[in-house]
């Protein structure tokens, strides 16, 4: 008897196909993700988005009242008055700073949220928000930690070269001007150039567990070969949101003069006027967080979808994934991360061999004839055995049709006693 395996159903496909990844494909499906987990992707980055907005506008504008109202018990012509005024500002800015850099730190939990999420998705898993927390939160430290190294650095970066820009412009205005205009025109190449090799970062510390230092060096040894389809991602998500908040913003600020207009038709600026720019900017700021949600999925879908790629061609990942998805689907259990698998080995992709068999068209050239070949319709001499026996040489004229048999001729008859009557001899004749 033959035992025949147990039938197994295909695959089920993940949001990406597992080979390497077009520029098409990479920007198409990091719009697309957000239909496979959207209570994960979109519900949990609007809830975390906007409740920290809340908490930053909230305690920015406490912070501020608290600190200005200190006025109001100070003489306008006096010296404490100034003094009092520019703590104030201070305060208030130094405030906006810190709770807009913890605002950002949470918005990087958020992204490893999405990556961890994506990643599983493109082998056709969908996890909840607690399991893919379980995953993001002992890393969560080092994202957090990486972003305000980005940050400090950028920041003592731009300090720097404004302070030169200042101080030059204070001795030579023309030339402090020639100065401001470069240090711009390099701050905004020297970000083009940063982003895409800095990019991978994030997924490399919540994917492969990396260090700052490690997920840095991984993001900038991935992205070889890759610079300028990874930019243009990123250039063309930010441009379409960018034009999409723009195209939103402007109805909303024709609708708030419109308002303001029928709530005071007689050109009064007083509560009803205040009553219908209070209630625009809250529209505006509504559409404006969820679009910063939506940017914030998309964007980070992009880095992972770009980081598989990436480790598809120069890791050969695509591999991996296709031998966790087919353990998984037979049912195999306690299977490896296939993310852990292979990181940074170099695997050369084969390259496409030209195919097997006689060239296309038709008549097909005629072969050439081996060495020693008899002419057309001749034969080849008997070439002797290693024996020293040589085969009869054939005739030289071959046959043109199948021999027949001899002819065969005729056998007498065998001879007999019997006579016809007329022949047998009288036995009365004499």
């Amino acid at each position: 008897m033959t035992a025949y395996p147990a039938w197994t159903p295909a695959s089920r496909p993940g949001i990406i196909p597992l080979h390497p990844l077009s520029f098409g494909t990479i920007l198409g499906r990091s719009f697309s993700a957000l239909r496979q987990n959207p209570r994960v992707l979109l519900g949990f980055a609007l809830v975390v988005q906007t409740l920290s907005y809340l908490v930053v506008v909230g305690a920015v504008v406490a912070i501020g009242v608290a600190s200005f109202s200190r006025l109001d018990t100070v003489p306008e012509d006096s010296d404490a008055y100034a003094q009092i005024f520019a703590g104030s500002v201070a305060i208030t800015v130094i405030t906006g700073f810190v709770l807009g850099l913890a605002a950002g730190a949470i918005g990087v939990v958020v992204q490893g949220v999405v990556v961890a999420e994506v990643a599983h998705a493109a082998v056709a898993e969908q996890l909840p928000l607690r399991a893919l927390w379980r995953r993001v939160r002992p890393v969560a430290w080092r994202l957090i930690g990486y972003a305000l190294l980005l940050s400090a650095a950028l920041l003592v970066l731009f300090a720097a070269v404004a302070g030169v820009v200042v101080a030059l412009s204070f001795a030579a205005p023309i030339a402090g001007i020639v100065m401001g205009v470069l240090a711009f025109l390099g701050a905004i190449v020297l970000l083009l150039w940063l982003s895409p090799k800095l990019l991978l970062a994030p997924a490399a510390i919540i994917l492969e567990g990396a260090t700052i230092r490690g997920a840095v060096a991984r993001s900038w040894i991935l992205t070889r070969g890759r610079f300028w389809s990874t930019l243009g991602v990123i250039v063309l998500i930010q441009m379409i949101f960018g034009a999409l908040a723009q195209l939103i913003a402007i109805p909303f600020s024709i609708a708030g003069s419109l308002l303001g207009g029928i709530l005071a038709p007689t050109g009064d600026t007083g509560v009803t006027g205040s009553i219908g720019l209070i209630v625009t900017s809250v529209l505006v700021q509504i559409i404006s967080l969820l679009i910063q949600s939506v940017a914030l999925v998309v964007q980070s879908t992009a880095t992972t979808l770009i980081y598989i790629d990436c480790r598809m061609r120069h890791e050969g990942l695509d591999l991996d994934l296709l031998t966790y998805v087919e353990r998984r689907d037979a049912g195999h259990a306690a299977l490896p991360d296939p993310y852990l698998e292979g990181v940074g080995r170099r695997f050369a992709r084969p390259l496409p061999q030209p195919p097997v068999g006689p060239p296309p068209g038709y008549p097909f050239p005629p072969s050439p004839a081996p060495t020693g070949a008899p002419p057309f319709g001749g034969y080849a001499a008997p070439q002797p055995t290693p024996g020293g026996y040589a085969p009869p040489a054939p005739s030289a004229v071959p046959p043109t049709s199948p021999p027949y048999p001899r002819a065969v001729p005729p056998v007498p008859p065998a001879p007999t006693d019997w006579t016809a009557p007329g022949d047998r001899p009288d036995p009365d004749a004499p």
